[in-house]
């Protein structure tokens, strides 16, 4: 049995995730940002798999402090964290809405806080090792605008998503052989395409698709050497070439710390 944090865990992807590992008998710590939510979700896996190791923790990703805060519980609460399924995200949207922190609103939600998460977990991971960082990332890539990350100078939902989605998986190649020194793998996968969610309107693969694919990065034994990656699915592929750039990558580190302090 293992200890696994899914973010976003209370619809979607994250939600079928949950009930999967729950059915493997993992003590599940469940993120959500409704705590209403949160209790439903708990009963929910509680009466379909008769797991009842599940813990709900609520925090709101348009405010940093609230990460942070997040970061900060499950440190002090829990005394192992074997993996972490970076899954809380936003999908594109058709407006633009910028954070309590002044920050375009899938820039924080979709990658600052995976970045803060994966910062400031990385000693309780560590203390657990051997253990996995998992970013559900996507398919749906933009290189990365430097200059105007928040994009002042014209917004597109597009862009804002594609390129928060690139920069989770920067984030895993970069921390890759990093995190591997404390016996902690970090990688990224697009789970499936258009998984008919909330945020998709015209469903290509299954839901049940993409929970297979973040099942096998998070416990499958197959992968557990494996660190520093992009998958396609089940697949190891190659990001969009940003990805492989590490004067890019450095920069990108550098401005996630200017953004977050952590």
């Amino acid at each position: 049995m293992q200890t696994i944090l899914i973010t976003g865990a209370t619809d979607g992807l994250g939600k079928a995730v949950a009930l999967e590992l729950a059915k493997e008998g993992h003590c599940l710590l469940l993120h959500g940002r409704n705590p209403q939510r949160g209790k439903a979700i708990m009963e929910q896996i509680a009466n379909e798999t008769g797991n009842k190791n599940l813990k709900y923790y609520n925090a709101d990703f348009a405010e940093l402090a609230q990460i942070e805060k997040l970061a900060q519980q499950i440190l002090d609460n829990e005394s192992r964290l074997d993996v972490l399924i970076n899954n809380a995200g936003l999908g594109i949207e058709s407006g633009k809405r910028m954070s309590e922190d002044g920050n375009e609103m899938l820039w924080q939600v979709n990658y600052l806080g995976t970045y803060m998460l994966t910062r400031l977990l990385r000693p309780l991971l560590k203390q657990s090792a051997p253990a996995r960082i998992v970013q559900v990332a996507s398919a749906g890539q933009a290189p990365l605008n430097f200059d105007d990350i928040n994009q002042k100078n014209g917004w597109t939902g597009i862009q804002a998503y594609c390129q928060s989605k690139l920069a989770q998986i920067m984030l895993a190649i970069e921390l890759g052989d990093d995190y591997a020194k404390d016996g902690i793998t970090v990688n990224a996968l697009h789970p499936a395409s258009m998984m008919p969610t909330k945020i998709v309107q015209f469903p290509m693969d299954t839901i049940p698709d993409g929970v297979s694919s973040v099942v096998k990065l998070a416990v499958n034994k197959s992968v557990a050497d494996t660190t520093g990656k992009y998958f396609f699915k089940k697949t190891q592929e190659r990001a969009d070439s940003m990805a492989y750039d590490s004067d890019a990558r450095k920069r990108l580190m550098e401005l996630s710390f200017e953004m977050t302090g952590v």
